[in-house]
């Protein structure tokens, strides 16, 4: 699946925990197993949740035993192993409805996505990745491809460069630096000083553009959304086929929309 890049589980659960008093091992050990469905392909066994949450086999049944008691694991129907629980929609909705910066952009990007009638997105930054937590699919997408919370990587998106954009020279190097830097197609960029050499277009334009470097075929503007101290907080996506479009084209059609877009919605935050 491209760009399926997820918080890892795999960390230590005891990070710096004896010099924080107020950190709870179990609670993080509770995260962790939930954690563990990241990369699952399907339903997952006790023995593999014990593996990827890196605890013992005895923790994670216990845990898993709460989990699936409180509605956040479930049996999987044909009884071999353990999904996500449906209450974990819950807080997605949760996170959406109450992020000040997906409740401002919704309205806009349904208007953009009127007026462009090509895929529209907006993700939330997480530093070497972006999270997608608001998906306007055009005609081709993909069931996969309009899940929101899919997670694509920073340095060769065209969100992606629009956020590094935004910040300091130094700073958008180290987190290029420790993003492992994937060839998704044969034109993705790879080494870090041409990719910082297209963040500084970036910079210079308001936005960035990316062709055929992330998914085959497609022409994709980013334009990055910061908040009052001029620090990323997320980015719009639009989207088009180069079978459609010519790259010229789409960016001189989406862009000043896109970037309109994206004032609108800093202009209310």
């Amino acid at each position: 699946m491209i760009g399926n890049l997820r918080a890892d589980p795999s960390k230590p659960i005891n990070y710096q925990a004896d010099e924080d008093r107020l950190f709870v091992r179990s609670a993080a050990r509770a995260m962790h197993v939930l954690s563990a469905f990241h990369h699952a392909s399907g339903p997952l066994s006790l023995s593999e949740i014990a593996t990827l949450a890196d605890i013992d086999r005895s923790a994670a049944q216990r845990l898993v035993h709460t989990l699936v008691t409180l509605g956040y694991i479930r049996r999987s129907a044909d009884d071999r192993g353990y999904l996500p629980g449906l209450r974990l929609l819950d807080h997605t909705l949760d996170v959406l409805r109450l992020d000040p910066v997906a409740q401002k952009a919704a309205p806009v990007l349904l208007d953009l996505r009127k007026n462009i009638r090509e895929r529209v997105d907006f993700s939330l930054y997480d530093e070497t990745r972006l999270i997608y937590a608001l998906r306007m699919q055009s005609k081709r997408e993909t069931f996969y491809a309009t899940l929101v919370g899919h997670s694509v990587p920073t340095f060769c998106t065209a969100g992606g460069r629009a956020v590094l954009a935004k910040l300091p020279d130094a700073e958008a190097r180290e987190i290029i630096l420790r993003t492992t830097l994937h060839k998704y197609t044969a034109k993705t960029q790879t080494n870090p000083d041409s990719v910082m050499a297209l963040v500084e277009v970036a910079r210079t334009d308001g936005f960035a553009v990316v062709v055929d470097e992330f998914v085959q075929g497609e022409v994709a503007i980013g334009v990055a959304i910061t908040g009052r101290d001029g620090r990323p907080l997320g980015a719009i996506h639009v989207a088009g086929s180069l079978a459609e479009w010519t790259p010229e084209d789409f960016i001189g059609q989406a862009s000043p929309m896109a970037m309109e877009a994206a004032r609108a919605i800093m202009g209310g935050l």
